[in-house]
């Protein structure tokens, strides 16, 4: 469904981020630490077997196959990190640091960088002028934007977060891995350098690998999945913050509330389980403190007081396919804007 900015309008929700908790019970926002070390060992136990199965087999069939399930599954332990961010893995934060670090550092992802931005993206999410992650450019800015710009943004948006890692986003400078970056507070530095540190090892090591092993099996083994994980990564987030029907706010007209309910909702059917039900999300933008496995018992009980909750049901690839189309800009006036296309 292609929506046109005249036809899109604002939602009218009006309840205060205290009512929507009340409708929750509380026990949902209560992480039990056996619960989420359970699904931690899960995945890991899945990428062990997996790598262990393609060693056994040595089959040209298989290679595919294993890179698709093990991409897979790296945005799986992702999504658990994802939990430790927000500290809903556990009550404490050290077990959250320590759990989260392990998870991330092996997907090349430095986690308390991460922690840190995606924590402004989920404090501003939808407010055009902070929000971190997947925010719009202006229609004047688009039409400044190089080719190049356009081209990493428009048409292989999917597969630049790594890239992302380093320079951020356009109009946003700074860089996951540097302690002196804008996206930190000085609380932040020691950890953002214990981050990078990890990170820089882990990367030393999976180069010491190919240098002993070959580039082919450091290639099969490990960047193969890790590229299937980078579009796990951008299609969920794209598709949750991104369709021509969520608005974007600017200046006083934006709130948390609001900002977090102008999320979608989508199902990824079989694949939906595997990654932890994140696809339930826009409860989870209201409450990150809420962990994964109860996202679907608190996605429920938000749905009784608002049931007109944004929900995608199209197939992914029609999903992408119509945001990518339609979602190049937003006016550069207004203080609530939709999405534009370039036709």
């Amino acid at each position: 469904m292609n929506i046109a900015i005249s036809e899109a309008k604002p939602p009218t929700w009006s309840q205060t981020l205290q009512t929507y908790k009340k409708s929750i019970p509380e026990e949902l926002f209560q992480p039990s630490l056996v619960l989420s070390i359970s699904y931690f060992f899960w995945d890991y136990a899945w990428i062990i077997g997996l790598a262990m199965a393609k060693w056994q087999l040595n089959s040209l069939w298989f290679e595919p196959v294993y890179w698709f399930l093990q991409g897979t599954f790296f945005w799986a332990l992702f999504v658990v990190g994802h939990d430790c961010g927000h500290g809903s893995f556990s009550g404490s934060r050290r077990i959250n640091d320590f759990f989260g670090t392990l998870a991330h550092t092996i997907l090349l992802v430095p986690y308390h960088g991460w922690r840190v931005s995606h924590r402004t993206h989920h404090n501003f999410h939808g407010n055009i002028d902070k929000d971190e992650s997947w925010y719009p450019v202006s229609k004047s800015e688009y039409e400044k934007m190089s080719s190049v710009s356009k081209f990493l943004r428009f048409k292989v948006f999917l597969i630049v977060f790594p890239l992302y890692l380093f320079v951020r986003s356009p109009g946003r400078d700074g860089s996951h891995f540097h302690p002196e970056s804008p996206l930190f507070s000085k609380g932040d530095r020691y950890k953002v350098v214990a981050s990078s540190f990890f990170w820089g090892l882990w990367f030393l090591s999976l180069t010491l690998f190919g240098l002993n092993f070959g580039f082919w099996n450091l290639f099969t083994y490990y960047i193969a999945p890790y590229s299937v994980f980078v579009v796990w990564l951008s299609v969920v987030t794209y598709l949750h913050h991104t369709a021509p029907e969520v608005p974007w706010y600017r200046g006083k007209s934006w709130d948390y509330v609001k900002g977090a309910l102008s999320t979608v909702d989508r199902t990824y059917g079989i694949f939906e389980p595997i990654h932890h039900n994140i696809g339930t999300h826009t409860v989870h933008h209201l409450f990150p403190k809420i962990p994964h496995y109860n996202l679907l018992k608190a996605n429920a009980h938000l749905k009784e007081i608002v049931p007109d909750l944004k929900f995608e049901s199209k197939s992914v690839l029609k999903a992408v396919l119509n945001s990518s189309a339609n979602c190049k800009f937003v006016s550069d006036e207004g203080e609530t804007v939709f999405y534009q296309g370039d036709r």
